[in-house]
């Protein structure tokens, strides 16, 4: 896969839905419901981050889920990128970028969100072909003032940015032209997938369609 390929492939996904789910999975047992409750609400693309040793299990369960498409974060090593592949992960999304990194998801054919949160990451990456990427960390990089002043001399770019978007400042970033939707973890409250409120996570996911004017 190119990085142009993987580019739009990418940019596929993130129009799928205003909101990115990133989800930190403790029990694989629970990802599929968890899984089934975002599709329903309208959130069907799903970051699974490799924080956690259920990470790959919940990537095979949530795999098989109707309607979703599940994808693989904290990418870090070609290894992570094999093993994300492996279990089914439709896409993959990094904090950063390496070349080693960017090769593998190359080879597995991959799609990536390669992480920039400057002008010099945004141009190294796109100089290799990548034109969709991961805005991160967001708030902590300048949020979204910081994205929109980086769309001006490069308004080629668009991203995906996550860390620290909340349902106080998604439209912040979602006004802006260089933004394709945001990721964020406030969907999925861990006191709410440990208790099982699979109806009151349906309702957070239909909640962030309907403040990003979707609904």
């Amino acid at each position: 896969m190119t990085p142009q390929e993987a580019s739009a492939k990418s940019r596929e996904i993130c129009l799928l839905a205003p909101v990115i789910p990133v989800l930190v999975v403790d029990d694989a047992g629970s990802a599929a419901s968890l899984a089934k409750a975002l599709v329903a609400g309208g959130l069907p693309a799903l970051e699974v981050t490799l924080r956690t040793p259920a990470a790959l299990d919940a990537i095979r369960a949530m795999a098989d889920v109707e309607g979703g498409v599940v994808g693989a974060g904290t990418l870090v090593t070609p290894a992570d990128v094999r093993a994300a592949k492996a279990a089914g992960a439709k896409f993959g999304v990094s904090p950063g970028a390496t070349d080693a990194l960017l090769k593998a998801c190359e080879d597995e054919d991959l799609p990536l969100l390669p992480g920039a949160a400057t002008a010099s990451e945004a141009m190294k990456l796109l100089e290799r072909g990548y034109d969709v990427m991961k805005f991160f960390p967001a708030e902590a990089s300048g949020g979204a003032p910081a994205l929109k002043a980086i769309g001006g001399p490069l308004p080629q770019i668009s991203f995906c940015p996550t860390g620290g978007v909340s349902t106080g400042n998604l439209n912040d970033y979602l006004s802006l032209p260089n933004v394709l939707c945001a990721g964020g973890s406030w969907v999925a409250p861990a006191s709410l997938v440990d208790a099982g409120e699979w109806d009151q996570i349906e309702k957070l996911a239909a909640d962030a369609i309907t403040l990003a004017g979707k609904g």
